[in-house]
């Protein structure tokens, strides 16, 4: 009977001994992995051209302001603390009837009080070819009345996982009168 009771209780220790570390496993916070376990291969470095439609205009507007900051507006020029939020087209040539790309996706608010400067946050949804659903991520300052403007890509998905790089825009086109804007955007895109 000791014998047994014996066998039992070592049993036991050994059931939980290896619960003790199943549970101290499952709570580690991080772990290594390798490249290869997640498919990622060598990097390559792409290059994307596109045209952006920031469309704020008509009945078919693409750029819809959702806040606008009525404190600041009456003593900056800029629109200080507007919000706007787009579904903006993404075309492969800058008249609005050109091949459809992506679109970009997310808001962009006017971050400054002196000078024109929005903060854009956005993604570009793709739409074409083998890029088909896949997304870059940008968030950055757009000097909006310099010629050149260059903005960080943080991330993507799809075969954009990982990916790094910087946009330049340019703008191709501003219309005066009700504010619609074509933008040439030329990404430079580190990935797998």
């Amino acid at each position: 009977m000791a014998k047994y009771a014996s066998k039992n209780a070592i049993i036991i220790f050994t059931i939980l001994l290896i619960s003790f570390l199943a549970t101290v496993e499952s709570q580690q916070f991080s772990r290594k992995l390798s490249q290869r376990s997640l498919g990622l291969r060598k990097e390559k470095l792409s290059h994307f051209r596109f045209y952006f439609h920031d469309i704020v205009s008509g009945p078919n507007a693409t750029a819809i302001r959702i806040v606008e900051a009525t404190r600041t507006n009456r003593t900056a020029a800029t629109g200080f603390g507007d919000i706007s939020m787009i579904d903006n087209p993404l075309t492969a040539g800058p008249e609005r009837t050109s091949r459809l790309v992506g679109r970009a996706q997310g808001m962009y608010t006017s971050a400054g009080f002196n000078e024109m400067g929005l903060l854009m946050v956005m993604n570009y949804v793709f739409v074409e070819g083998k890029y088909n659903g896949s997304t870059l991520s940008i968030m950055g300052r757009n000097a909006v009345m310099s010629p050149v403007r260059e903005m960080p890509i943080v991330g993507g998905s799809g075969l954009f996982r990982f990916a790094r790089g910087y946009a330049e825009a340019r703008t191709h086109s501003f219309n005066m009168n009700n504010g619609d804007a074509v933008v040439e955007f030329n990404l430079y895109v580190l990935h797998y």
